[in-house]
C-alpha cells in the first residue's frame, strides 16, 4: 500500500532531528521551555506527516509525536517515536507526568483557532503560552540539500506546464479551458493538487489564468493578479474570458511536490503583442535581468526591491507596478518552502540579508485596467556567489 510513495520522498531522520534542534536552540534563546505543533505545514516539517495529533517539543527532552490516527500510517511516514493516543484528552496526564508542563509554552497562535486554544489549555491544565510563530518561520527561511531537491522536483513539473501551454492557449479558448487542460497535465506529472498559505482566509488555488482584462480585478487575496474567478464565493482565478489577439494571456503556476510549493508565470500570446504591454513587458524582463546579475548571498531584500522601482520609476509605470489603485501590493517577491509565503519577503520596509539556502519568487508584473497585464515570476535559490534558477525554462514571450 504503501509503495505508492517514494522512498526519497520521506523526511529523513538526521534531517528532522536537525529541524527539533534548531528550534530548541531558537526556544532556549527565547526562554520557552516546551512548544506545541498542530498546524499541518509545520507538523509536516518537524515530524514528516500530518496524520491526526499533536507534536510537543520541550527545550530539554525527547519530542513527543502524540498520534489518535492513522497509525498505520504514521508508521510508515516518520521515523519519530510515536506516542499513540484515544483521544486528545490523554496528552495533558502524559505532559504531566513528564513534568512538562512548566515555565512558558510555545503554540502556533498566528494560525490556531481561540477555540482550539482554549480548550487545549484546557485539556493539559496549563495557561502560560506564547506565540512560536516568528521562530519556526526563521528556522524554516533556510532551505536544507534536502528540501532544495524537493523544490527542485516541485519546479520540474511548473517547467512541464509552460512547456505544454504553448499547446493549449488559442485564441477564442476560455481562461477555465487552459487552466483545465494545464491542471490536469500538472496532476499528471505529480503535483500534489494544493498550495498552503499561510494566514487566516488565505486562500490560493495553483494555478491562474489570466486573459485581458480579469487581470486587472483586485480581489481580497494578497496578490498583484488574481483573476476575477468563476463564482464570488471564491473570488479568485481563471474565469470564462475567452482568449484575445493581441492580449497577454498569463501563465501563473505553482508547483507542489512533496509538501514544498514552487511558483512561477510566463506570457503567451496569441498573434503579435500590443505595444503597451511590449514597453511593460521589456520593463519586467530588465528587472529580472537585473536581479539576477547582482543578487546574491549578503544583499539585504531592500536593495533589490529599491533597483527595480528605479527601472519601473524610470519607465513611469509606477502606477502599475504590482496592481493598480486599490489592488497594489507592497512586495516583489516573496519566500517559498512548505508555504507560498514564506520568508523573505521583498518590500521597500522589510530589511532581511540574504543567506545561501533561502528560497523565494520574484515577480515583477504590470496591471492595466480594462486592458490586460504582463509579468514574469521566475524562482531564486540564494547562493553565495549568487542567484541559482530553480528551473531553467526561458523567460521570454511565448507566441502562439
Amino acid at each position: 500500500m504503501w509503495q505508492s510513495f517514494a522512498a526519497s520522498d520521506y523526511t529523513p531522520k538526521e534531517e528532522l532531528l536537525q529541524r527539533i534542534n534548531g528550534l530548541k536552540e531558537k526556544m532556549a534563546e527565547a526562554g520557552i521551555d516546551f512548544s506545541v505543533i498542530m498546524q499541518n505545514a509545520d507538523l509536516f516539517y518537524f515530524s514528516g506527516t500530518i496524520q491526526k495529533g499533536v507534536m510537543v517539543i520541550p527545550v530539554d527532552d525527547a519530542p513527543l509525536l502524540f498520534v489518535e490516527r492513522s497509525l498505520e500510517r504514521v508508521h510508515a511516514e516518520t521515523p519519530l517515536s510515536i506516542t499513540p493516543i484515544k483521544r486528545d484528552k490523554d496528552i495533558g496526564p502524559i505532559l504531566q507526568q513528564k513534568g512538562i508542563l512548566k515555565g512558558k509554552g510555545g503554540m502556533e497562535l498566528d494560525v490556531v483557532p481561540v477555540s482550539v486554544f482554549e480548550r487545549f489549555k484546557t485539556l493539559v491544565g496549563f495557561e502560560k503560552f506564547v506565540d512560536i510563530t516568528p521562530l519556526i518561520r526563521e528556522l524554516r527561511i533556510k532551505k536544507s540539500p534536502f528540501e532544495l531537491e524537493q523544490v527542485k522536483q516541485s519546479g520540474r513539473i511548473i517547467a512541464r506546464i509552460f512547456e505544454r501551454a504553448k499547446h493549449v492557449v488559442r485564441e477564442g479558448m476560455r481562461e477555465i479551458d487552459v487552466d483545465a487542460e494545464l491542471v490536469a497535465e500538472g496532476r499528471r506529472h505529480g503535483h500534489q493538487g494544493f498550495l498552503r498559505m499561510r494566514g487566516f482566509n488565505q486562500e490560493m488555488m495553483n494555478l491562474y489564468v489570466t486573459a485581458g482584462a480579469t487581470s486587472g480585478i483586485p480581489s481580497n487575496a494578497d496578490v498583484p493578479i488574481s483573476g476575477l474567478g468563476l463564482t464570488a464565493a471564491i473570488a479568485q482565478g481563471s474565469s470564462l474570458k475567452p482568449v484575445e489577439r493581441g492580449v497577454p494571456v498569463l501563465v501563473d503556476y505553482g508547483g507542489g511536490y512533496n509538501g514544498y510549493v514552487t511558483d512561477e508565470t510566463r506570457v503567451y500570446v496569441v498573434g503579435d503583442m500590443r505595444e503597451r504591454f511590449k514597453k511593460a513587458y521589456k520593463v519586467t524582463r530588465a528587472i529580472v535581468e537585473d536581479v539576477t546579475s547582482f543578487g546574491r548571498e549578503g544583499i539585504d531584500c531592500t536593495e533589490i526591491f529599491n533597483r527595480s522601482m528605479q527601472l519601473v520609476k524610470r519607465a513611469q509605470l509606477e502606477d502599475h507596478f504590482m496592481g493598480f489603485g486599490e489592488g497594489q501590493v507592497s512586495f516583489i517577491g516573496h519566500g517559498l518552502g512548505l508555504e507560498i509565503n514564506e520568508l523573505p519577503v521583498i518590500t521597500a520596509r522589510h530589511s532581511r540579508v540574504l543567506e545561501e539556502g533561502m528560497v523565494f519568487a520574484f515577480e515583477p508584473k504590470f496591471i492595466f485596467p480594462g486592458e490586460g497585464s504582463v509579468g514574469i515570476e521566475v524562482d531564486f535559490i540564494v547562493r553565495k556567489q549568487g542567484l541559482e534558477r530553480v528551473i531553467d525554462f526561458p523567460i521570454d514571450v511565448v507566441h502562439v
